[in-house]
Order: C-alpha cells, then sequence, then structure tokens
C-alpha cells in the first residue's frame, strides 16, 4: 500500500504550513504567515471540486494530524505544439517536506502520485522551477533544465 494519498479538505491547514516551509526556505521571500487565513477557504474549495488542482500528500509517522510532505500541481491548456499537440500541460508549485521527515523518499513518492495523476488527465508536458536542491530529484525523473525567459507581474 502506497504512503502516498490524494489530500483533502480536511488536510488544507497542514498543506497551507507546508507550502510555508518551502517559501520559508527560499531567499529574499515574505515570509509572513498572515495570508493563511484569507488563503483556507479557496484552498479547501480547490481540494473538494477542482479536478485540475491536484494535491498528494503523505502523512507524518511521528505526529498524528500533520503532513510530513505534498507535492501539488494543476493541468493548464494552452494551444498545442509538436511535443504536446493536445495542449494539456501539468505545472508543479508546490513540493515540501517537513524538516524532520527528510531523506525516507517522501516527495519522489508524492511526485510518482502527480505524475500519474498528470498522466491519467492526458497531459503531454510537465513544467516547475526547481531549486538547486531539489534538481537531482527532478532530474532522476526524467525532467530536464530548459532555457525560459519567463517573466512575471502580481496584479
Amino acid at each position: 500500500m502506497s504512503l502516498v494519498r490524494r489530500a483533502t479538505p480536511d488536510d488544507a491547514a497542514e498543506l497551507l504550513r507546508l507550502r510555508q516551509v518551502m517559501i520559508d526556505s527560499m531567499p529574499s521571500r515574505d515570509h509572513s504567515t498572515d495570508w493563511h487565513a484569507e488563503s483556507l477557504p479557496t484552498l479547501r474549495h480547490r481540494l473538494d471540486a477542482d479536478d485540475d488542482f491536484g494535491a498528494f500528500v503523505v502523512d507524518h509517522p511521528e505526529r498524528p494530524g500533520a503532513l510530513a510532505a505534498l507535492v501539488v500541481g494543476t493541468v493548464d491548456y494552452r494551444i498545442g505544439k509538436a511535443e504536446n499537440p493536445h495542449g494539456k500541460a501539468g505545472y508543479v508549485f508546490s513540493v515540501a517536506t517537513d524538516p524532520d521527515a527528510r531523506r525516507r523518499g517522501y516527495a519522489r513518492a508524492c511526485m510518482d502520485e502527480l505524475l500519474q495523476w498528470f498522466r491519467e488527465r492526458g497531459v503531454g508536458q510537465v513544467l516547475l522551477t526547481a531549486s538547486p536542491e531539489a534538481e537531482p530529484l527532478y532530474a532522476s525523473l526524467g525532467f530536464t533544465r530548459k532555457p525560459d525567459p519567463v517573466m512575471s507581474l502580481t496584479l
């Protein structure tokens, strides 16, 4: 039996806690948690009702009610291209493991489940942004670094 399960609305607060662990590990980020209360209802709704939003988790083996790891991704449609004619693209945007649960294979197990979930939805391409620490994991799963002139605008 797999350690990984699909996250439910009851996991929303823990997903936000682990997302904050990920955010806090990044340099030059706002480490405030003030946004959690505002985000919680939306996240609960997405976990309950959205088939294009996939969150996979591992329960913490030593702390009942806590999560050890999470991986979250979405399915998006983009106009097709040669490598992805149907235009379904997956995007992985939250991968985090509780500091006291690292080096146990939880993130890899969650990524395997998320990639299978993408396959079941006909996704032809999966994108993510990798930290230097996580790049070996993603490379071992077949991801390759691409030159990408991504720009961002906060509205």
